[in-house]
């Protein structure tokens, strides 16, 4: 039996079974309006020195079914202590889902979100989400929110390390493949995860970078740029979706039945559930669309949501609100089925314990070939900024290396923010992996100077100055604690932090070239340390094996390939600045006043989207098409020669961007439509082809609806999103 979907525009995922729908329907017949309320409730566990515990009152929930899902609770004996209570002491036996934040590793931690997506492999994203699940999978949860698919464009947000970045096509890419990574072929595989898009929707526009805050779009710009990530994750077979805590054209998304039904579940055929984020119920008081808590309960059952997240909001009104008839009953019986639906796929039915094994626990955490996918992927995220002279690789047998700044051996750093299970002990440094890296003859001196914290007062530069001055290379690490990247990690300023270009000052005035390794969870503001830096490494949170893997980098066992997926500032007034603009009437004229250009500032970024360096260097040829005219149901094939120009072997990420000449509605100067990872040896040349159909060039015309307009288009290839290779092509 196949559900209804109006006007569905996906086809059914791969963990959907019809014959599960008879066992749920025979489920609910038996089941009383507590038990379903149950089910859409979803509350937290505890920690304390000891490890995970209970909340007092949660232990008799679970044994009333008044319990369907908790969050935080982890490990294979936690977990089974919690199943053997919903399923051996409760009438319907119904088992429990258990649910964490697992966004960039469980106890292995790779790289965050937004520096895997500078890999420009989805490949390694994937894989990133596959050993993630194995190892929570292994831990005894069912569940991770992951992954955030929110395009975000101002980098003050502290939650865009999260995510993919400021482009939709990227999202697109790496939003499916952290879906796929996550949740296997087989949800049945007790090493899959149920994987949760988030968050719906366009909580990446807050306004002014600030967290939480209001999000004012028009629905083109909704549909055109912030929902695409999320339908990719659909297509993609995710089986969750969480709400976002802002409002969407005036009305908070938790309670949004537009976004919830209409798109969501009538647009686009969603099977699963929709869970919202913590508290979000709650928080539609002070956002001013509900008097009470019961209010605010109604709004979002109303809307399409299936579980409350910690607010107790259905828990304490839904059953009273049915009963009175101020809800329909159908409402509760759907959100109770979405819910079962993914615990029947999971095979938490026939196998209640299934993720709860002890054995399987101690086998497949943190293991060697975990460690070691976590230094490869991180190496394949740090892009290389700028690289004057051929500074870097630098040469094992050096005598002396100083590393400057405390960053440099900081374990807790590396991880980033939402690391999951991943322990501080585990990380191997940027200290230790020089170290590791380097002969016994190479003295490495390490000044761990403060020059991070914004209140440490004016450091004594006097031990870095002298330990530059005696060594044949310095590093200086420099950027952000985790702390100041993730949820509520909003900056005003995206400067590097405290006294940090005071410390590039002193250094800089030894007169010697430096390299800068940068730890960051966002694109930060450095002029003056492109200014004065030979070679920066922007390495982002680089995770577990964070210190081998820049060794790897600096010392040239490989080469830098990744390439931004978020435009650097030039200063923090361009913010937001991103390369997908559009021309404006007046665009910029340095002849003319009264075009738009600011005064004291050039319009340009200091790095731009899909920008990154490499130890080699390659040259494009000009780019061919097949058919310079096409029509709609034609596919156009794009090449261009790619040659490897130098000695060593490289690996460039080749990037196709479309303009719409003229439209019904204004355009973007450019779009990434597609890109591949090429790698070539020294002085080899290939040519590389992709293939463009009229989707690719497809938007939400002047009466919303959506397709594509004959007319002239500008296909440009190259290595990143400035590149003037171009040609043009019509459409019939």
């Amino acid at each position: 039996m196949l559900p209804v979907i109006a006007s569905a525009q996906t086809t059914i995922p791969n963990w959907y079974n019809a014959e599960h729908e008879a066992r749920i329907d025979a489920l609910l017949a038996r089941m009383t309006l507590e038990e379903k309320v149950g089910q859409m409730t979803l509350l937290t566990s505890d920690w304390d020195v000891t490890g995970p515990t209970i909340r007092k009152g949660y232990e008799a929930d679970i044994k009333t079914g008044r319990l369907g899902a908790i969050f935080n609770a982890h490990t294979a004996d936690y977990t089974r202590k919690l199943q053997r209570m919903a399923v051996e002491e409760t009438r319907l036996g119904i088992p429990l889902l258990f649910g964490y934040d697992v966004i960039h590793g469980f106890r292995t931690i790779f790289p965050i979100p937004l520096a895997e997506a500078g890999s420009f492999n989805p490949e390694a994203a994937e894989e990133s989400a596959r050993i993630a699940a194995r190892e929570a999978a292994a831990a005894g949860l069912h569940w991770t929110f992951a992954p955030m698919v929110d395009l975000a464009r101002d980098p003050r947000w502290g939650r865009v390390m999260e995510g993919a970045g400021e482009d939709v096509h990227l999202g697109n890419v790496m939003a499916a493949a952290r879906v796929r990574g996550f949740q296997g072929d087989d949800l049945a595989d007790p090493f899959t995860l149920l994987a949760c898009a988030k968050h719906f929707a366009a909580y990446g526009a807050a306004q002014a970078g600030r967290d939480y805050h209001t999000v004012d779009i028009s629905e083109r710009v909704l549909k055109d740029l912030y929902l695409p990530p999320f339908e990719s994750a659909l297509d993609a077979g995710v089986a969750t979706f969480m709400t976002s805590f802002n409002e969407v054209d005036g009305v908070p998304a938790t309670g949004n039945h537009y976004l919830l039904t209409e798109i969501l579940r009538e647009t686009w055929g969603f099977l699963g559930f929709v869970v919202t984020d913590y508290t979000s119920i709650n928080e539609m008081i002070p956002h001013g669309v509900a008097a009470d808590l019961a209010d605010a309960g109604k709004m979002a059952v109303r809307a399409g949501v299936d579980m409350d997240m910690q607010g107790a909001v259905y828990y304490d009104h839904l059953q009273d609100q049915v009963r009175a008839g101020e809800v329909d009953m159908k409402l509760v019986d759907e959100a109770t089925r979405r819910i079962l639906r993914l615990k029947f796929a999971l095979g938490l039915f026939d196998d209640p314990y299934r993720y709860s094994n002890t054995e399987r626990e101690k086998n497949n955490i943190l293991t060697a070939e975990h460690r070691e996918a976590a230094r490869r992927i991180a190496r394949e995220s740090m892009v290389l900024l700028k690289n004057e002279e051929n500074l870097l690789p630098l040469r094992k047998d050096l005598k002396r290396i100083a590393v400057i700044g405390q960053l440099a051996d900081s374990q807790a750093d590396m991880i980033g923010a939402w690391h999951a299970d991943g322990k501080a002990e585990d990380v191997v440094t940027l200290l230790t992996g020089l170290r590791t890296a380097v002969g016994q003859n190479t003295k490495i001196d390490f000044v761990n100077v403060d020059v991070v914290s914004t209140s440490a007062g004016k450091p004594d530069f006097s031990s870095a100055v002298k330990a530059a001055g005696d060594a044949d290379a310095i590093i200086l690490a420099l950027g952000e604690t985790w702390i100041m990247s993730g949820e509520a990690a909003s900056r005003a300023n995206i400067g590097l932090p405290g006294q940090q270009d005071a410390l590039v000052d002193a250094i800089s005035e030894t007169g010697k070239p430096f390299v800068a390794v940068l730890f960051n969870g966002r694109p930060l503001s450095i002029p003056t340390l492109n200014e004065k830096a030979g070679a920066i490494l922007e390495a982002w949170y680089p995770g577990t094996e964070a210190g081998n893997a820049i060794a790897d980098l600096l010392f040239g066992d490989y080469a830098p390939s990744a390439k931004l997926p978020m435009t650097f500032p030039r200063s923090i007034g361009q913010v937001p600045i991103f390369y997908a603009a559009k021309n404006t009437g007046r665009p910029k004229d340095v002849n003319n006043k009264y075009t738009s250009k600011y005064l004291d500032e050039e319009n340009t970024p200091l790095f731009p989207f899909g920008y990154g360096l490499s130890y080699t260097t390659f040259a494009y040829g000009e780019p061919r098409v097949d058919k310079p005219a096409f029509t709609v149901n034609d596919t156009v094939t794009i090449s261009v020669d790619l040659t490897n120009t130098g000695q060593r072997t490289g690996t460039e990420v080749v990037q196709v961007y479309v303009q719409d000449v003229v439209g019904s509605v204004t355009r973007p100067l450019r779009e990434l439509k597609a890109f591949r990872r090429v790698t070539l040896n020294g002085q080899e040349r290939q040519r590389v082809s992709f293939q463009l159909t009229a989707e690719d060039l497809s938007f939400h015309r002047r009466d919303m609806s959506f397709g594509t307009e004959p007319g002239t288009y500008r296909i440009f290839v190259g290595g990143d999103s400035r590149t003037q290779n171009a040609l043009t092509i019509s459409l019939q």
